[in-house]
Parts: structure tokens; C-alpha cells; sequence
């Protein structure tokens, strides 16, 4: 036997060992989000019957949606989870319309999207966002697929559209077409507002888009007050289903761990290597790691969301399950467990000396959409990380003001502005390190 060839076959076993993972054809892992995407919707049928999931359908397309309007209470359980589900399978048929492939930051995408479907994006919301993002890549001559990541982001803006179309009392045709129009302008402005965003906070705030979202809604705002037009402080949520839905999630991102496993190769080898990454962007965990290493992330941060919330005696509500959903879609790119962590703790800290409780819905938005600022713990270190996760507490519950509520992440503003404070002083502490910052 030669040896040569022997040595080569037991290193090319270990190296498909290390990566072990099935080969998934782009419609595979379509179709495994629309599985989830449809698991949604079939267990809203358990909560309500379809006329009443019909009615409270209406109920959320009319909500002006501004932050924080959990549709569960708008509505009822079965409307809103049939707004999250349907949203996902929109995004993902316009998705693979696009011909686009399944990577970290459409992962991320298509859950954000899903959770947001509880507290404040719906199906009439988002069209204007992406028509206006369309018209700029036709503007620019170039594929919207390429602008497709901002596009589904940028239905951050969602409420901006419902609140000028239902919330500003404007006749119905008046409202409607200046809403379309405002989410038009919106789509429009945010792919190279988005581009020059990174720059003021290095990449170091993961939701890049929500930055974005925030100095556009900021913009609008100050418009409308200098006209009277006023967005009233909003806080509509409901409470009382956290045996139920703990089970529901527990059900949900159980099952994703397992099948990641099961196409990492029954595995979680190269799991440590993808906890050692930063998440600084751009960080695509399913180019980098694999598809199934970042279904298991995914699953670990959904169910480590959820305890966090189950721990500190916190509501899973719409925008609490909302924001689980997102924290685990950003296990796609750029979060996991070991620079999440530091961010929810210092979030947690904040709440022990501020006005806040830590077990408050917009409280534990913040520490779970807080992670946004992973990257300073995954690159700088976890203390750096607690500092972020503190002043972020305090800085996201006064961003809210500057946009009146019409950005839904309002998490990436803030956490934008905590970056671009830490960042450059970080570096100027640092200076031997400043290349790395």
C-alpha cells in the first residue's frame, strides 16, 4: 500500500472532520427557512381562529406601530405571529427572486424581520421602504440585489410609514400616499447613508442600518414638530404568557440546534473557532463557519435570550420575543454567547443603579438589542464590553425622542453613538494597537 496516499486520505478525513458539515444547495436552505417561517404561522392557528387572526390582521396594518406597540395586545397572539411568519416568507420569496444566497447577514435579516412582525412591521409597512431602495439601484444602474441586505434592514423605518399613514390624523388618502411617499424617501436615502455610517463607528455596531434608520427618522421628526406634528410616547404590551411561549421557544431553537448539529455532521466541532471571532463587520458566520455551525449559534443565542428574560422575571411579550428573534438572527452575523454576554451585563449593571428596572420590556430590549455593540467585547475585551452594555443603558432610553419611535432599531442608533465615544478613545489609549481599532 503506499503510504503517501495513506497519509493524504487521513488528513483529507480530518480535514472534513474539523469542517463537517452537509453540502446544502441554496434552496435547501431556503426551504428550511421557510419551514420555520411557516411553523410560525401554523402555530398561530393554535391561538386564534383564522377570522380572528383576519380581524386582528386589519388592527395591525392600521396601528401607527411607533415603538413600543406589541401587536399581540393591538391584536391578539395568533394576528401577530401570523404578521411574523408572513413576513419572513415575503422576505424570503423576494429573496430568492433576487437569485441571492443564504448567507450571515440574510440569516439575520429574515429573523429581524420575523421578530419585528410582533412589535411594528407589518405587511403594508415595508413595500414603500423597498421601492425606494429599488429606485435608487436603478438610479445607480446597478442589480437591487445588490442594496437587498439594506433593503430588508431598512424596513426598520416601517413605522414611519404607519404613523404618517394612520397616526397623524390625516384623511385617509392623504396619509396613505404621504406615508408611501415618506418610506419612499427613506428607502431611497439609506443605502449610501448606511455606507458612511460604518465609518463613524468602525464597524463596531452591528446594526449598521439601524444607525441609518435613525438619523432619517431623526430628520423627519424634527420636520413634523417644526409643524405641530407630535408622536405621543407609546408603551402598549401585553403579559401573562410566559409558560407558553418559554415552551414555544424552547421547541423552536431546540429544533435548530439539533438540526444544525445534524448538518455540522452530528457535531459541534469548529463551534470554538467561530466563538473566538470578533463580530466586528463584516462578520458572515455562514461563509465563514458554515451553515450548520450557524444554525447551532443562532439556537444558542435564542435560548440564552430567553433564559436572560425567564431569570431577571421579565414578560415575553412581542417586542421581548422580537428581540430574542433578532438576537439569534444575528447569530448569522457577528453575535454569539462569548461577546453578547458582556453587553447584557453591563445593560444588567445599569439597571441596578439607574431609574430602570432590569425585568421592564424596554429595559430588556435594551440588553438583548444592546448586542449590538458585541464587537467591542469580542475585539476589545469583556470589561470594555461591560462598559458598553453600561452606558448604552442609559443612552438608548433618550435616543427614542430624537426620532419620535419611528425607528425600530432603535438599539443601532444608540449603540452607534456609544461606539463612536468608546472607539476613538479606546484608540487614543492604545496607540500601539490603533491599527487593529
Amino acid at each position: 500500500m503506499n503510504i503517501r496516499k495513506v497519509i493524504s486520505y487521513i488528513k483529507e478525513r480530518r480535514k472534513k472532520y474539523i469542517n463537517q458539515e452537509l453540502i446544502l444547495s441554496t434552496n435547501t436552505k431556503y426551504l428550511i427557512l421557510m419551514v420555520y417561517a411557516l411553523s410560525i404561522i401554523l402555530t398561530s392557528l393554535f391561538f386564534n381562529t383564522p377570522k380572528e387572526i383576519i380581524m386582528g390582521m386589519k388592527k395591525i396594518i392600521l396601528a401607527p406601530s411607533i415603538i413600543l406597540t406589541d401587536y399581540m395586545q393591538v391584536a391578539n397572539i395568533g394576528a401577530a405571529l401570523f404578521n411574523s411568519g408572513l413576513l419572513m416568507l415575503i422576505v424570503l420569496g423576494i429573496i430568492k427572486l433576487n437569485k441571492v444566497d443564504v448567507s450571515g447577514p440574510i440569516l439575520a435579516a429574515v429573523f429581524t424581520i420575523g421578530g419585528f412582525g410582533l412589535f411594528g412591521k407589518n405587511i403594508y409597512s415595508i413595500w414603500s421602504i423597498f421601492l425606494g431602495v429599488y429606485l435608487f439601484s436603478l438610479r445607480k444602474n446597478q442589480k437591487f440585489k445588490r442594496h437587498i441586505v439594506v433593503a430588508l434592514f431598512g424596513t426598520a423605518l416601517g413605522p414611519l410609514v404607519s404613523q404618517i399613514s394612520f397616526g397623524f390624523n390625516f384623511s385617509p388618502l392623504v396619509g396613505i400616499v404621504l406615508g408611501n411617499l415618506a418610506g419612499i424617501i427613506g428607502g431611497f436615502i439609506l443605502p449610501s447613508l448606511a455606507n458612511h455610517c460604518v465609518d463613524f463607528h468602525r464597524g463596531f455596531n452591528i446594526y449598521n442600518i439601524g444607525f441609518a434608520a435613525g438619523i432619517i427618522g431623526t430628520f423627519f421628526m424634527s420636520f413634523f414638530r417644526a409643524y405641530g406634528l407630535e408622536n405621543n410616547p407609546t408603551l402598549i404590551l401585553s403579559e401573562g404568557n410566559n409558560l407558553i411561549f418559554a415552551l414555544l421557544l424552547a421547541i423552536f431553537f431546540t429544533s435548530l440546534l439539533i438540526l444544525g448539529w445534524v448538518i455540522n455532521g452530528k457535531r459541534f466541532t469548529g463551534y470554538k473557532a467561530l466563538l473566538s471571532s470578533s463580530g466586528r463587520l463584516v462578520s458572515d458566520f455562514i461563509t465563514m463557519h458554515g451553515f450548520g455551525l450557524t444554525l447551532i449559534n443562532v439556537a444558542t443565542l435564542g435560548l440564552a435570550g430567553t433564559a436572560y428574560i425567564l431569570l431577571i422575571n421579565g414578560q415575553l411579550n412581542g417586542p421581548t420575543i422580537g428581540v430574542i428573534f433578532t438576537l439569534a438572527g444575528f447569530g448569522g452575523f457577528g453575535k454569539h454567547v462569548r461577546n453578547a454576554a458582556p453587553i447584557v451585563l453591563g445593560v444588567y449593571i445599569g439597571s441596578l443603579f439607574n431609574v430602570w428596572a432590569a425585568n421592564e420590556s424596554a429595559v430588556i430590549l435594551a440588553a438583548l438589542g444592546g448586542t449590538t455593540l458585541a464587537p467591542i467585547a469580542g475585539a476589545i475585551g469583556p470589561l470594555i464590553g461591560i462598559l458598553a452594555g453600561f452606558l448604552h443603558s442609559s443612552v438608548v432610553m433618550n435616543t427614542g425622542y430624537l426620532h419620535g419611535g419611528m425607528d425600530l432599531y432603535n438599539n443601532g442608533l444608540s449603540g452607534g453613538l456609544v461606539a463612536a465615544l468608546l472607539i476613538p478613545l479606546i484608540r487614543s489609549l492604545r496607540k500601539e494597537n490603533e491599527n487593529e481599532l
